[in-house]
């Protein structure tokens, strides 16, 4: 089966039965939205600007933290804090289908400030809860933002942060660093940054920053749960998220960020984002033309048109490409 999104961009399965969609909704500033089906396909060990937080509608997620492996089943819900590392895969064998808010940190922390007497920058105290109600909100904001009703969306989208917020938010712990160790893996960090395109090696960043490779790699797992070029692909990724999104070319957002090329870039943007570098940029095409006036069409599947019956004369050149033909695909969280 042929996934077509929003814009008429394909949702690209990644093997048979998986398929994938991440996309923006006009009227919705800071959130993004990604509804999925995996079953081979796993991220590997990543983390977000904001927070993440999904209803598992089939199957089993498995979620890699710094301190084990986390399970959600059907109905369960998976919070995950800013710059917290993790993995995910299936859990179980039928894979895993799922519909996942990205909201921004501004927006999380606007509704606790609104509806909870948090101090300090609120989050989750626990990556995995049982709520019904939540889940059947979450999907709900799903349909709406799929239909362009943005104020439903919203409506929604603050209701179900509101009250996991009450449940289950807490203040997260500061990140200043107070050791020599956490001090060192943040200047490495920070050189990572600057020299995103041609970063120095292991052994050349330890010695600008007068520590042993050992020892730096030992203080920046510490600091960030991952090894520095772990680190530097996801980095790598959100920056090119970013340039594809302020319509960089792929070649030209592919050096920047220090990829070797294009098919580099979408490897591994497919592997940390879900979806494909190409089926991404489409849907922020389509959500930034709707935002502009021009409404996208629903989802959809590509249908190939009826053959010609032997003898049928061709069809007259119209002087204008064919058009599509397509049928409705019915969503896929309930």
């Amino acid at each position: 089966m042929v996934m077509i999104s929003a814009g008429g961009a394909q949702a690209a399965p990644q093997a048979r039965g998986e398929w994938a969609r991440h996309w923006s909704c006009p009227g919705l500033p800071g959130l993004d939205l990604l509804r999925a089906r995996y079953v081979r396909h796993s991220f590997p060990r990543h983390a977000h600007d904001g927070y993440v937080i999904c209803v598992v509608t089939s199957g089993i997620e498995a979620v890699g933290l710094r301190d084990g492996v986390v399970r959600a089943g059907r109905g369960g819900i998976v919070m995950i804090n800013p710059e917290v590392p993790h993995s995910a895969r299936a859990g179980a064998p039928e894979g895993w289908t799922y519909a996942t808010l990205y909201p921004s940190a501004e927006l999380v922390a606007a509704v606790a400030g609104e509806t909870t007497g948090l101090r300090g920058t609120a989050g989750f105290v626990r990556t995995v809860a049982d709520e019904p109600g939540i889940g059947r909100l979450i999907a709900g904001i799903h349909r709406a933002a799929e239909a362009g009703n943005a104020l439903a969306a919203d409506s929604l989208l603050r209701i179900a942060l509101a009250r996991l917020l009450r449940g289950h938010g807490g203040p997260l712990p500061s990140r200043t660093p107070r050791t020599a160790g956490t001090r060192t893996a943040a200047r490495a960090r920070a050189v990572l940054e600057e020299r995103m395109a041609d970063p120095p090696t292991l052994e050349e960043l330890a010695r600008e920053l007068e520590a042993s490779p050992f020892a730096l790699l030992r203080a920046f797992r510490a600091a960030y749960g991952m090894p520095p070029h772990t680190w530097l692909t996801d980095a790598r990724v959100r920056r090119a998220r970013r340039l594809l999104e302020a319509d960089t070319p792929p070649a030209e957002t592919a050096v920047a960020v220090g990829f070797t090329d294009q098919p580099h870039l979408n490897r591994h943007f497919t592997r940390i984002v879900g979806v494909p570098r190409g089926a991404y940029r489409r849907e922020r095409a389509a959500a930034d033309g709707a935002a502009g006036g021009v409404a996208g069409p629903r989802r959809r599947e590509a249908v190939a048109p009826a053959p010609r019956r032997p003898g049928a004369p061709a069809p007259r050149p119209t002087g204008r490409p064919a058009a599509r033909t397509y049928k409705t695909v019915q969503g896929a969280s309930s």
